[in-house]
């Protein structure tokens, strides 16, 4: 096996371990609200806790598979072309990555603060 053959057998498991994370991610999180559903109590929480675990899983598996993509175009393919390609395909990713992360919290990322305003503080590093 030379370089390029052992990078791309490499990418194809960070590419598969990306799409394990979505579908496994998937699974626990409709796992995880069936019981919420059947219980009358949780009822009304389940579905916001199913659409905020759902969509990090994906989000997970987004910046996985964003990882092979890097990992491809700098190694195996150093193409001016495929540097285009690895640049639609990373704004494409950001572009669906961002707009999850705003359908989850239901507030742009510079809003949060408004919405929630002890997470966003303790969620800013200390300040030395």
């Amino acid at each position: 096996m030379d370089f390029e053959q052992v990078i791309s057998a490499g990418v194809q498991v960070v590419e598969a371990a990306g799409a394990i994370i979505m579908v496994l991610g998937g699974a626990l999180a409709f796992a995880v609200a069936l019981p919420r559903v059947l219980r009358t109590a949780t009822r009304t929480q389940a579905y916001v806790g199913l659409r905020r675990d759902l969509g990090r899983a994906i989000l997970l598996g987004l910046e996985v598979l964003i990882v092979a993509d890097i990992i491809r175009t700098i190694l195996v393919e150093p193409t001016v072309e495929s540097v285009l390609v690895l640049a639609v395909i990373v704004v494409i990713r950001v572009v669906l990555s961002f707009s999850l992360e705003v359908e989850m919290d239901g507030v742009w990322p510079w809003s949060r603060w408004r919405v929630d305003p002890v997470a966003s503080v303790s969620a800013d590093p200390p300040a030395h």
